[in-house]
């Protein structure tokens, strides 16, 4: 297999070679730290490369694999890490200005558990400021390798165009409004946003408490099954993680196949899903439908529950939040924060704390009538985003109402809490990439990849890989 052909090949591919024998984890590392260093200064994903530690865990991973200790799918398996996950003794900024020097004393949990995976770290990825829209002005932002001129996803930009680009076989990324999923489909990759509280944030930069979500960034949906079942679980050091036991992800997709999707009701309201969005998103959106249906999911006609109100004033309570998260550098060290992120903080710092009190209430009541959707049907399925690729021209992510568009079908289930993947559909009439999205109730992450695993044997979008 030539270089750039392994590098973008799968996780779980790649996976059987290293086990088998057939392909060093030394080599391996050494080959993309290679194409990182020829392909990435155009495209800016990554905030650090960690040479020197992944020689060093690939020659670990060598010698455990050699004398018989595999530990799994990600033995030797070289991934990047979003620039909020806190890696010890490697500068951790968050795309933040103030915490350019920040480098932290342990690892967070995420971390922690895929290097017990044997997983090899190449870097942390690029990311927006304090993970809210836009890079701070100090910062080359990652680009599109689809195409430069297109948004590249925010914030875990550096996460989807690293893996789009074959930089890395699956990164992590984040998510409080929707930057799993928007850097996922702009870039060509799966991503898969868990029920929260599913995945640890214990030793991450936080946006808002409430809403941060971490999970992974994969090519296909059998890689994300392996990187999820390494991160998710309980921590003691994250009291808001569920108790719930991890499922074989990869197992029970490998077992289902190509009837993950069969038996399954997936709910469609074709009104929510094509008002006010890009013809051609419907197209694709309704075409992915059509191949479930033609996999043995039932498409079910429902009424998606209002979500206005908590699109509405989403921007507020998290802003609310981040607020009380900068405290300690916010008023006191605003020079040093570029002015969205500032703005942003400026929201927060001036709610009334009744209205935060409203929005609470509003928030609940939004949960429950989705909780209600899902006695009717076992998944979702919406639209990413409401234009199909868009150009950098064409959005203004400081303005909190042109945000509040962006995020129609993303924030209320980051409100919500529920699990979604998004999957690769189809592209724009300029080429740039397209996706969907399912979701579940809370803990069917198995279901959703099951769903989105056959979707894929059954169609060929995630295998398309950009010219870089």
């Amino acid at each position: 297999m030539e270089p750039a052909q392994l590098a973008q090949a799968h996780l779980v591919d790649v996976a059987d070679l290293i086990k088998t024998k057939r392909l060093s984890p030394v080599e391996l590392t050494d080959m993309m730290l290679a194409r990182i260093e020829a392909v990435d200064p155009k495209l800016h994903s990554y905030a650090t490369v960690t040479a020197d530690r992944a020689r060093a865990e690939a020659r670990q991973a060598e010698a455990e694999i050699m004398s018989g200790r595999y530990r799994g799918p990600l033995h030797g398996i070289p991934i990047g890490l979003k620039d909020l996950c806190f890696t010890k003794g490697v500068r951790t900024s968050g795309g933040m200005a103030i915490h350019a020097e920040h480098v932290p004393d342990e690892d967070g949990t995420v971390p922690a558990r895929l290097s017990t995976a044997g997983a090899v770290t190449l870097g942390k990825l690029q990311m927006t400021e304090g993970a809210y829209a836009e890079h701070h002005p100090l910062i080359d932002a990652p680009l599109n390798p689809w195409n430069p001129a297109h948004w590249a996803g925010s914030s875990s930009s550096g996460s989807g165009v690293a893996t789009a680009a074959g930089l890395c076989f699956g990164s992590i990324g984040s998510d409080t409004g929707g930057s799993i999923r928007f850097p996922s489909l702009m870039n060509n990759v799966t991503g898969l946003k868990p029920t929260w509280g599913r995945v640890s944030r214990y030793g991450s930069f936080v946006l808002s408490d409430t809403l941060d979500h971490l999970g992974p960034m994969t090519r296909c949906a059998a890689d994300a099954a392996v990187m999820l079942h390494a991160i998710a679980g309980e921590d003691d050091n994250d009291p808001t993680t569920l108790l719930a036991p991890v499922p074989d992800y990869l197992g029970r997709i490998e077992a289902a196949g190509i009837f993950g999707a069969r038996g399954l009701k997936i709910g469609i309201d074709h009104r929510f899903n094509a008002s006010g969005v890009d013809p051609k998103v419907t197209e694709l959106t309704e075409a992915a439908a059509q191949v479930l249906a033609s996999l043995g999911a039932t498409l079910v006609d429902i009424d998606f529950p209002d979500s206005n109100s908590v699109l509405e004033t989403w921007s507020e309570f998290c802003a609310y939040e981040t607020a009380h998260v900068h405290r300690e550098t916010y008023p006191s060290r605003k020079e040093e924060y570029g002015s969205t992120l500032a703005e942003f903080i400026e929201i927060g710092r001036n709610v009334d704390p009744l209205k935060i009190a409203s929005i609470a209430i509003e928030r609940d009541k939004f949960k429950g009538r989705l909780v209600r959707i899902f006695r009717q049907v076992d998944l979702l399925l919406v639209p990413g985003l409401f234009l199909a690729g868009p150009s950098l021209e064409r959005l203004s992510l400081g303005d909190p109402k042109e945000l509040a568009t962006l995020l129609k079908y993303t924030a209320p289930f980051d409100v919500s809490g529920s699990p979604t993947i998004t999957l690769p559909c189809g592209f724009s009439d300029e080429g740039v990439p397209v996706g969907f999205q399912l979701v579940g109730p809370h803990l069917s992450e198995d279901v959703l990849l099951c769903a989105g695993h056959a979707f894929q044997m059954a169609t060929a979008w995630h295998t398309r890989h950009p010219d870089v």
